[in-house]
């Protein structure tokens, strides 16, 4: 087998054990990661398993890193090329609760957000790296507002941390109520919410 070969081989072989991770970790958290089931589900053994990453911390890394993935193109990779203003804004709004809502693309809920609460009081490298993204999502959903206030589609004195604040504790509480309560009517209370911080619903 040619080198070339070989590292495709094994970085197939990385990208399998991570996207088995991240369907796992989806119902029993990151912490609920073992390289035993791991190796089970994948029919490979525990070394082979643990040979990619080295440490389980490594892995959980790798599994968070592409259920980031997921929700970039899930979420954000919708309102690519869209113009600023408050229509992509909302459309950034609808297509977070469809992935919310949408249990064949996160089993479990919003992976971001149970990966959240599950080490908000850990230390760590996946600590660390859990709240790096929160903090990105943050900025670019301020980012968004401020350029619907750019754009003349809200008021100039709009306070864009404050609206990024609330529509993101409007997603967590729709991702609870979908999740502990299956209510069928969450996403539609959800959208209603961001539409009425954001202006769009009198």
């Amino acid at each position: 087998m040619s080198p070339r070969r070989s590292a495709q081989d094994t970085l197939a072989t990385r990208d399998k054990i991570v996207d088995r991770a991240r369907l796992l970790a989806a119902s029993d958290g990151l912490e609920g990661i073992t390289i035993g089931r791991l190796a089970d589900d994948l029919g490979m053994s525990k070394a082979g398993v643990i040979g990619h990453f080295g440490t389980k911390e490594t892995l959980q890394l790798a599994t968070f890193a592409a259920a980031v993935d997921v929700f970039q193109h899930e979420v954000i990779d919708r309102v690519t090329g869209m113009p600023p203003g408050l229509d992509r804004l909302l459309r950034l709004c609808a297509a977070w609760l469809d992935y919310l809502d949408d249990g064949n693309v996160s089993p479990g809920g919003c992976f971001l957000t149970a990966a959240a609460s599950e080490f908000d009081g850990r230390p760590g490298q996946v600590h660390d790296a859990v709240a790096k993204a929160g903090r990105r999502w943050l900025r670019f959903l301020e980012a968004q507002v401020r350029a619907a206030v750019d754009a003349g589609d809200l008021p100039g004195d709009t306070d864009t941390e404050q609206i990024a604040f609330e529509l993101n504790g409007i997603a967590v509480g729709t991702n609870q109520v979908i999740q502990l309560h299956h209510d069928p009517r969450a996403r539609e209370r959800g959208w209603r919410a961001m539409r009425r911080v954001c202006g769009a619903l009198g």
